[in-house]
């Protein structure tokens, strides 16, 4: 079937300070030390790719001491102009939703919410057509589903995920097309319960393997033809094409070492349509 892209506003911060300094997730190591520039040219690359495709790329400032904040997607969820802000698990990376949230009431945003409970914004909220998919088991409690339900007034399916490689949703699956709810994900990263959700809601969804998934090629952005991925992630180049999809290959092997690739970069601005 025929594909078309359709125009995003993203939201991306520089990796001016980051580094891996501490470990909060399974991907993480202190012991490899971190290229600088060569994770500021993987991410530059990132960037220009958005905006030769034609879509707004706004920049979030980074700050210093706080090296996770290139993982912009995890700041906050913003679905028809509202912001749901984020609430990290872990205290190394608190601020970073302050600065969100700071960021989106300069601009206009009418309603953002400081939320009551753990949430790691679009690490573990997925929005499709119908729905908001929300993981679970690692970061986000099972109280921000129905806080998030209630603030977007949508609903909210909720995922286990069971493999700490896989410790946020956009680890382990992504929207491909949000105006037809197509999504690919890994299997193996969530529970036998959640799995059998999925495939209900999602029978036709392309199924990753271990390799790819292994690659963090689920770590995706889609504009609904184009779709963004780690370039390692070579299993599902095919797949994708014979969807209707172009596969677009990124190299952001630096910024894996802090266990994140293009959809971590990469927030969302939904506006209100």
């Amino acid at each position: 079937m025929p594909r078309h892209p359709s125009p995003r506003r993203y939201l991306m911060c520089p990796p001016e300070y980051f580094d891996v300094v501490y470990s909060i997730n399974p991907w993480m190591d202190t012991a490899k030390p971190v290229d600088a520039r060569l994770a500021l040219a993987q991410w530059e690359d990132l960037r220009d790719r958005y905006r030769s495709f034609g879509h707004t790329v706004e920049e979030l400032e980074p700050r210093p001491g706080l090296p996770d904040m290139v993982f912009a997607a995890n700041g906050a969820t913003v679905v028809g102009g509202r912001v749901l802000g984020a609430r990290f698990a872990h205290s190394e990376r608190g601020p970073e939703a302050v600065a969100h949230r700071e960021w989106f009431a300069g601009r206009g945003f009418g309603e953002v919410c400081e939320p009551v409970h753990l949430n790691e914004g679009e690490g573990d909220f997925a929005v499709t057509r119908s729905w908001v998919l929300a993981g679970r088991g690692f970061r986000s409690s099972p109280l921000s589903h129905a806080e998030a339900q209630e603030f977007f007034g949508r609903p909210v399916i909720g995922l286990d995920l069971v493999d700490p490689r896989y410790y946020h949703l956009d680890t382990a699956l992504a929207v491909l097309d949000d105006a037809g709810d197509e999504i690919m994900y890994y299997p193996e990263a969530f529970s036998p319960g959640s799995r059998a959700v999925l495939a209900v809601l999602f029978p036709d969804a392309l199924l990753a393997q271990d390799a790819d998934a292994a690659a963090l090629g689920l770590n995706a952005v889609s504009d609904g033809l184009r779709v963004l991925l780690p370039q390692a992630a070579v299993g599902l180049f095919e797949p994708l094409r014979e969807r209707g999809y172009e596969p677009v290959g990124v190299d952001l092997s630096e910024l894996l070492k802090g266990g994140g690739s293009v959809k971590c970069c990469t927030q969302e601005l939904r506006e209100r349509s």
